[in-house]
């Protein structure tokens, strides 16, 4: 679709002009005086307008204010056969993207129309990502200021828009629903609901009826009718998270709805056309996933056409501070306190520290701190985390708090039961493998 270009000039030969040099690249409207120009207002916006200065009806420069209020994203150069120095100033004052003088070059004044287009486009798309930043909820701060990060939401800008199935992968904490909420918010769908299902939570005999739907009587405890997840997520999206913790045979069933884009409800006999995008997440490496049998090798295809990666806190530094910050702000105003920030302790501990827990750690200990903290600054003291590292004994804990280091025992002991086994010893302390690794790292143990 061309881009449109809006002429507004009391002459009817620079008119004719103007529209014989851009009507080959644009689709070019004419309006010739301040009143046309304001029965445009209820047609489609603009791309850009050429805004000649002497009106008939108004000077240009007057009803800058009204078009940039009416169409704020539009862009708008300024012609004039009189231009002076303070006119073009004036001008860019009151919003103009540039100021030309009458005559011009023909290929400056393309050039010129090309430049305020590309930044028409670039200020919609920026517009665009922090209406959505600014309408999403939840217990995660959506902050990206590291370049890791911005990478990220690049990618997710790009891909939102269409409807292709995302998989999102990075450790337990890093923020995982939260890339999810922004792509539901970002896609056309957004009108809709985005439904959303932790795999892992859900006994296995219920993640079928809970995804897929079940009909009464078909198993026991099913008194009626249910509609499942992707029913419910008709027209919007349907966020797997942790879809390796699903059960194997419902990771078959659910390739199979999303191949024929059907769905039967358990102990049905009738099946229903689907329409939801899907975003699935987990902790684990795909890789390893399906080395370990905990996630089918073609349901794995099906689901990553686009693969998102969350890199862990501890790689991202420069979110540390925007986001306990995020998080001393909101923890302070639901305790009704005022914290102005951190001490510079603070501010080392929390910049130093390797947050095996990623952002969900993080949150957790700005919360601890504004309502444990006494001060109008949350102090090092007020933190429960240490920046030193434990020595290679395994029975070195005194760096670590009591929680961390009743923690820290429990691990190496299971290690020790199963003789290093870190896949039994995940399971043992109910936690996922790559979890189990992240704590090993973290708490320095020799394994």
């Amino acid at each position: 679709m061309k881009a449109k270009v809006l002429i507004v000039d009391d002459e009817a030969d620079i008119r004719d002009l103007l529209t014989a040099v851009l009507d080959n690249y644009y689709d070019v409207a004419e309006a010739g005086s301040a009143a046309a120009l304001q029965k445009t207002f209820s047609q489609e916006q603009p791309d850009v307008i050429l805004l000649d200065v002497k009106l008939p009806d108004a000077h240009g420069l007057d009803l800058l204010p009204q078009i940039k209020k009416r169409w704020p994203d539009t862009e708008v150069i300024v012609l004039s056969g009189q231009g002076t120095i303070t006119m073009a100033v004036e001008a860019g004052r009151r919003g103009a993207f540039n100021f030309l003088s009458k005559p011009f070059e023909n290929e400056k004044l393309l050039a010129d129309v090309k430049c305020a287009i590309e930044r028409k486009e670039q200020t919609e798309e920026n517009s665009t990502l922090r209406r959505a930043l600014e309408t999403m909820s939840g217990t995660a701060s959506p902050i990206f200021r590291s370049a890791a990060m911005q990478d990220v939401v690049r990618t997710v800008e790009r891909v939102a828009p269409n409807d292709v199935t995302i998989l999102i992968t990075g450790e337990s904490g890093t923020g995982k629903e939260v890339i999810a909420d922004l792509l539901h918010t970002l896609s056309p769908r957004s009108k809709n609901r985005i439904i959303k299902i932790n795999c892992a939570a859900l006994p296995r005999e219920l993640i079928e009826s809970e995804l897929f739907g079940s009909v009464k009587g078909a198993f026991t405890g099913a008194h009626t009718d249910r509609e499942g997840l992707f029913r419910q997520a008709e027209g919007g999206t349907l966020f797997l998270d942790e879809i390796s913790e699903m059960p194997i045979d419902t990771q078959s069933k659910l390739l199979r709805v999303l191949q024929d884009q059907e769905v039967r409800p358990v102990g049905g006999k009738t099946s229903y056309k689907t329409n939801c995008r899907i975003v699935a997440a987990t902790n684990r490496k795909p890789e390893e996933a399906i080395k370990d049998g905990k996630l089918r090798e073609d349901l794995f295809y099906r689901i990553s056409a686009i693969s998102v990666h969350l890199p862990p806190l501890r790689d991202r530094r420069d979110d540390i501070m925007p986001l306990a910050n995020a998080f001393l702000k909101r923890f302070s105003a639901q305790a009704n306190r005022i914290i102005s920030g951190y001490t510079s302790d603070a501010i080392d501990r929390l910049t130093a520290f390797d947050w095996p827990g990623n952002i969900r750690q993080l949150q957790n200990e700005v919360q601890r701190a504004v309502l444990l903290s006494e001060g109008s600054e949350v102090a090092g003291a007020d933190l429960s985390i240490t920046n030193v590292k434990a020595g290679p004994s395994d029975n070195n804990d005194t760096n670590f708090t009591l929680l961390e280091g009743v923690e820290r025992n429990a691990i190496i002991q299971t290690l020790k039961e199963t003789g290093g086994n870190k896949l039994e010893t995940a399971k043992r302390l109910g936690i996922g493998r790559q979890t189990l690794y992240n704590k090993i790292k973290a708490y320095g143990i020799e394994t």
